[in-house]
């Protein structure tokens, strides 16, 4: 006799008090073709069975009729029938589980209220539509490209709304946070539709809790992970408080009439704040949880050659978005050369948008240094530059910090320090 029949029979001719004397508060029907709800079970089910709640798959047979519901309307959530005969689903059965431990009692009553039911019920929804994929067992169907890049559009354009409205060191930060929340979910989008969905605190990990653009690493559970050193810990707090020391300490010290050196000195320690420290232990922190999360900067002034430099060492989140979305689709039509180029060149508008608009001066000058070092990078491949070693030894360390550092004027060009940068430090108290 198959299994789920002889259960659905003994589930039909139990009562309240059982045969063996054991009493019955009641089953607990979950999905048996879910994974994760299974696994939840198996961990679970035994602390509230002792308590007379027993544990059955929503799968056994006899069970719609017992429940007195079709088979969509039994699959929506779990149920759980009462000894009385009472039927409770989804939210409500784990009120009444976590109500039957000592323990777990506040928590099954915070889901009694009506505002912690609601919120519950949320969450319980969410779960339950999304169980399979926690489960690992789902793919998502391709997305249509509009929502994917809609968001990002949007935010732009909200950004673009607030230009006049704002301070131009907010505005700036405003638009570059539209950039980066629009480019973060893009990047979800892609990770989703070419594998199995994550879990949800992966998900809300990546999303609200990490500044890097690899979602596919970032979101695999199976994904090998180095774990941080304590040098790395010391190293990153290092760089933290250091650039904070810049901010704060040495740009108030520069004279007042001398404002490019105090906007370029509070600019390298913010960037030594964020991208060198804070960034660096949030990397170190989701590394140390056995999540793959690379630091942003990879040792840069190691970098032998341009196209080591801004390939894998510096700001590798907006490298993961140039070459996945520009570079890739650009190079199997027409080439890596013209491919190369024209990533830079984007860039150097996407620059624009952060350093220029928000400066209203200085148009041209990022995108100009943006083309810069996609020249640089075709001279590196090119027969003259292989011969002169420009990608590689002591002589392509050399020409990558000429390329990079001598036209850093045009990226942050003077109208950015004076409007943007200068009043960002005395909003900040650091001038």
């Amino acid at each position: 006799m198959n299994t789920d029949d002889t259960k659905g029979k003994a589930l039909a001719r139990e009562t309240p008090a059982s045969r063996d004397g054991s009493r019955r508060s009641g089953w607990v029907f979950y999905d048996g073709e879910c994974r994760f709800c299974v696994r939840g079970a198996t961990r679970w089910g035994g602390l509230f069975a002792r308590r007379g709640f027993h544990w059955l798959p929503l799968q056994t047979s006899g069970t719609a009729v017992r429940l007195g519901m079709n088979e969509a309307a039994l699959r929506e959530e779990m149920k759980l029938l009462h000894a009385d005969g009472r039927i409770v689903g989804g939210v409500d059965a784990w009120a009444v589980l976590f109500r039957s431990v000592w323990w777990l009692w506040p928590l099954g009553a915070l889901l009694g209220l009506p505002g912690g039911r609601w919120l519950g019920g949320i969450g319980y929804r969410w779960v339950a539509r999304n169980r399979y994929c926690i489960s690992d067992a789902c793919r998502m169907p391709r997305h249509n490209p509009l929502l994917s890049w809609l968001p990002l559009m949007v935010l732009v354009a909200a950004a673009f709304v607030l230009h006049n409205r704002l301070p131009a060191w907010l505005f700036m930060w405003a638009m570059a946070f539209a950039l980066y929340a629009g480019c973060k979910w893009l990047t979800y989008r892609e990770a989703v539709e070419q594998r199995a969905c994550a879990t949800p605190w992966r998900t809300a990990g990546y999303l609200l809790a990490w500044v890097g653009m690899d979602a596919k690493h970032f979101l695999d559970a199976d994904a090998s992970v180095r774990l941080p050193c304590a040098n790395e810990w010391l190293f990153a707090t290092l760089k933290t408080l250091f650039g904070a020391v810049l901010v704060w300490f040495v740009a108030r010290c520069i004279p007042q009439d001398n404002e490019i050196l105090t906007g370029w000195i509070a600019m390298v320690g913010v960037i030594l704040l964020l991208h060198f420290g804070l960034f660096q232990l949030l990397s170190l922190a989701w590394r140390t949880a056995g999540v793959d999360a690379p630091p942003l900067m990879q040792n840069p002034l190691r970098a032998a050659s341009l196209a080591e430099f801004w390939g894998t060492r510096w700001n590798t989140a907006f490298h993961e978005l140039v070459h996945r979305f520009t570079f890739r689709p650009m190079a199997r039509r027409f080439g890596a050369v013209e491919a190369t180029l024209f990533a830079f060149f984007l860039s150097g508008l996407v620059h624009e948008l952060v350093i220029s608009l928000p400066a209203s001066g200085g148009y041209g000058l990022p995108t100009g240094y943006f083309v810069i070092q996609g020249l640089g990078i075709a001279a590196e491949h090119s027969p003259l530059g292989r011969r002169l070693g420009l990608g590689h030894s002591w002589c392509g360390w050399l020409f990558t910090m000429l390329v990079t550092i001598a036209p850093a004027f045009w990226l942050f060009h003077p109208s950015f320090i004076r409007g943007v940068i200068l009043p960002m430090l005395h909003a900040i108290g650091a001038t």
